[in-house]
């Protein structure tokens, strides 16, 4: 199955303006790209790709005053198939996991696991563990969260999220992270594109998309507590410990995102959606 994914972003800036984006699909996928997912600005602007500790793309700019485009468009290949499942998957005692797992056991600026412990355990220390264990967070987040974007705010945190009961994707992934870490399991969060195939019309407006990872038996495999679903066509765009790590877009400035649009569909063969 081939994807055609891809996003604008327009920002209005009152002076020139430093930023890093953090668009391109994840170098796991790179070589499923049929297109490249090129950064195109409009006007014109010098980039300059890096990567970052997690070893996410990442790619610095300066906007000029007044108004930039942001944008990419690609195909990609994807094997058509919904998330990994693996119920057996047993969860790794802390003594025994890999060095490199354990910065996903602690707190984080939105996943604060101190304040959430006491809850988790009281929520999940008695029923299974491994994935049943994972798979029980992801039930209770999907059912005592409210999706809706009015519920949105940039500082909101895991604690803020399990207490107001309301928020969307990145704050279902919040919590789900706390959770999980709270009861020992390693837990990263994840943002990208997720296709509406197989999802039965009306669609909602696309966005990017928040999921997390947890780590079982000696992998990661991906949850979604937003939709509670194993879904198809999920393209990895970054990881993180929260989403303090992988925003889309950091600014350092004042500006304002005067226009947003992400797509994820099949890919019908027709022209890019490209900018003009």
């Amino acid at each position: 199955m081939r994807l055609r994914i891809g996003y604008e972003i327009v920002y209005e800036c009152p002076q020139a303006l430093p930023m890093i984006v953090m668009t391109h699909v994840h170098s796991s996928r790179a070589s499923d790209l049929v297109a490249p997912d090129y950064l195109i600005t409009v006007p014109s602007l010098p980039t300059e790709p890096y990567r970052d500790s997690f070893g996410n793309w990442c790619v610095r700019l300066v906007a000029p005053p007044g108004r930039t485009v942001i944008a990419a468009d690609a195909v990609i290949n994807d094997p058509g198939q919904p998330d990994l499942m693996h119920p057996e998957a047993q969860q790794v005692p802390v003594e025994r996991l890999p060095a490199e797992t354990l910065l996903y056991l602690i707190g984080s600026r939105y996943c604060e696991t101190d304040r959430l412990s006491d809850i988790a355990w009281q929520l999940f220390g008695n029923g299974p563990t491994g994935w049943q264990r994972v798979q029980a967070i992801c039930d209770f987040v999907h059912r005592h969260i409210s999706f809706g974007y009015p519920y949105a705010r940039a500082t909101k945190s895991a604690w803020e999220v399990y207490h107001e009961r309301g928020g969307v994707c990145r704050d279902f992934a919040h919590l789900a992270v706390t959770l999980c870490r709270a009861m020992n399991i390693p837990a990263r969060y994840c943002t990208g594109y997720l296709s509406d195939v197989d999802i039965s019309p009306p669609h909602a407006p696309m966005d990017f998309h928040a999921w997390f990872e947890a780590y079982l038996d000696g992998g990661w495999y991906t949850f979604d507590p937003r939709n509670n679903d194993r879904r198809i066509g999920r393209i990895l765009i970054a990881r993180g410990r929260d989403a303090a790590d992988v925003p889309i877009a950091n600014t350092f400035g004042p500006n304002r995102l005067a226009a947003f649009r992400v797509w994820a569909h099949e890919d019908d063969g027709h022209s890019p959606l490209l900018p003009g």
